[in-house]
């Protein structure tokens, strides 16, 4: 497997994101040799960890207004870049990027290099499409969940039509401005130099293989390759007991209305205290950081014993 690799100084003086890179090797997953993932760890090591998933087309770039909030609460701060995004590895060819590749390269960053244990998931877009497939294939990981506009798509119904007229775009569009189509995505107003900070992981078109391909991976119907494992995740989360909390924003097309099968079906989610954070976008991250961070906090603080929890009903 053939993989490209931002130069460096693609990521010099970044606003706001002077926190340092750090490096690990994953199994590509042919067999072929390994790829570099980056990823962030800030705050004291001994901290509660709080895993930080971003989605498509983002990086750990988005979650630069939050780590502070966090790390000032004592909590460590993880946050993957996912193969084909920011300063991990690009993929040269689309079609190496796969649903089941993407959960194994992190599933094996944070379980086999970093041995991460009673995790608070926090996931948004493709980090819940990862991320909760952790959570249910290995549940006893994880103390807590915050999914925020997200989703996890079995196939069996349609994912809605804002859903697929990104796809249709995606596909389309000629160069894919990923710095644009962050900002289309925030219900503020990027300066130039964030916008900058979303295109830095890609100096041109060759680099965006994975942003072009995820749209294409969301399953949008039931015999997607994907579907099954999708399934088989939400009859685990059907009995996920630890604590399961919603904070979608309030003007996000795509995923609006995303809250409701996580509060009807997690048990964990019942009695939380799921709030709708508003004035946001789908980078939610982006337009109320601050304020999904001190959800986040809260959470953490109102269950101490979160772990202690037998992670499944059943």
């Amino acid at each position: 497997m053939e993989f490209l690799r931002t130069p460096d100084d693609r990521f010099a003086d970044l606003p706001g994101f002077g926190f340092e890179p750090r490096y690990a090797e994953v199994p590509a997953g042919d067999g072929s040799g390994s790829a570099r993932m980056a990823y962030l760890d800030e705050g004291p090591a001994d901290g509660e960890v709080v895993l930080c998933l971003h989605g498509e087309p983002s990086w750990s770039f988005l979650y630069r207004h939050m780590i502070p909030v966090l790390v000032d609460a004592g909590l460590r701060v993880v946050a993957p870049d996912l193969i084909g995004f920011g300063r991990s590895d690009k993929p040269a060819v689309r079609t190496d990027c796969t649903y089941a590749r993407h959960v194994e390269w992190l599933r094996s960053l944070v379980f086999d290099h970093l041995d991460l244990r009673d995790v608070t998931l926090v996931c948004q877009d493709w980090g819940g499409l990862l991320g909760l497939r952790l959570v249910a294939e290995h549940p006893d990981r994880f103390a807590r969940v915050v999914a925020a506009n997200t989703f996890l798509p079995t196939g069996d119904r349609s994912p809605g039509d804002a859903f697929l007229a990104w796809q249709k775009f995606s596909q389309e569009v000629p160069e894919m401005p990923i710095g644009r189509i962050v900002g289309g995505g925030c219900t503020t107003d990027l300066a130039p130099e964030v916008v900058a900070g979303y295109d830095a992981p890609f100096p041109d078109e060759s680099y965006k293989e994975a942003a072009r391909q995820f749209p294409l991976l969301v399953p949008s119907a039931p015999d997607d390759p994907a579907a099954p494992a999708n399934r088989a995740a939400w009859e685990v989360l059907g009995r996920f007991a630890r604590p399961f909390l919603c904070a979608f924003s309030d003007q996000d097309p795509v995923t609006g209305g995303g809250n409701r099968p996580f509060e009807r079906t997690v048990p964990g989610a019942a009695g939380q205290p799921h709030t709708t954070v508003e004035g946001g976008g789908h980078f939610l991250q982006e337009d109320r950081g601050p304020e999904l961070a001190a959800v986040v906090v809260d959470l953490v603080r109102s269950t101490p014993d979160a772990a202690s929890v037998p992670a499944l009903i059943g």
